[in-house]
């Protein structure tokens, strides 16, 4: 819409807690897009002018902007529901604190979503209500599970994952991992002559041929990884995914056409002992 944009960040990639690999394919589109990136920068001060707000970096850069937009994080928005008067725990971030359950500390009291600071996501509050409403009401107890919940940031193009990144499953396997990816030129970019390209990544188990993990930043991203995470929820393994046929021509069947090793890499985690 013919705006400048600075996207300025504390660490070498944007999106830290994502898959390393992915951020930085993230950060090669939003620079193919014409979006300025400022890595390993904090800004110092903020100065409104007549020309705009002046904006200075602890590099020493100043830009002239109309408009600055933060994402610096939330704090859940509790202080206002007097919980101190019902006697129910928060933690120091106003978290509400409760168990496996949902259930605070008054049995009475119950809680669900952000304000619980678990995983902040709309479909995992659902998730959340839809198990309180079942053990409470429904006669059926039930706990949220947060493994393998697939998410997305709507860049452009989008970036979605389900299950471990790379760098997870090296800190909490001990044995080694295969990772699988998949780089390409999707059609619409070859009609149009934009260089941007899609990239596709598995990480699986070499010892289970367990799916831990699936990625990808490309076009419809979101609609594809919905589809893998049905799989991983199964325990899907890697030769389930490769004797799936795939659907011609679509990217997602990159997902299942891949059997080449990128590479074998050593989990980290120390091994389990029994005592």
């Amino acid at each position: 819409m013919g705006a400048n944009v600075n996207l300025v960040f504390r660490k070498e990639l944007p999106l830290r807690g994502f898959d390393d690999e992915m951020r930085a394919v993230v950060a090669r589109n939003l620079e193919g897009r014409g979006i300025n990136l400022h890595p390993r920068t904090n800004l110092t001060q903020l100065i409104k002018t007549e020309d705009g707000i002046k904006v200075t970096t602890d590099h020493g850069e100043e830009l002239i902007a109309d408009v600055v937009l933060f994402a610096t994080g939330r704090a859940p928005n509790s202080k206002r529901l007097n919980l101190e008067k019902a006697g129910v725990e928060v933690d120091k971030t106003g978290a509400i604190v409760v168990n496996e359950y949902s259930c605070t500390n008054i049995p009475s009291i119950w809680a669900v979503g952000d304000v619980t600071n678990r995983m902040n996501l709309t479909p995992v509050a659902l998730m959340e209500a839809s198990h309180f409403a079942n053990t409470v009401f429904g006669g059926k107890t039930q706990k949220p599970d947060y493994r393998d919940i697939p998410y997305a940031v709507f860049s452009i193009p989008p970036l979605s994952v389900v299950g471990l990144s790379e760098e997870e499953a090296v800190e909490q396997t001990n044995g080694d991992l295969l990772v699988f990816t998949s780089t390409f030129n999707p059609m619409k970019n070859t009609i149009s002559g934009r260089q941007e390209k899609t990239v596709m990544k598995i990480v699986v188990d070499a010892q289970t041929d367990k799916v831990l993990g699936a990625s990808m930043c490309g076009p419809d991203a979101p609609e594809i990884v919905q589809g893998i995470a049905i799989a991983l929820k199964c325990g899907a393994t890697k030769a389930q995914f490769d004797s799936t046929v795939g659907i011609h021509p679509s990217a997602a069947e990159e997902f299942v056409t891949m059997r080449s090793v990128t590479r074998r890499v050593t989990g980290s985690a120390k091994p389990k002992t029994n005592l």
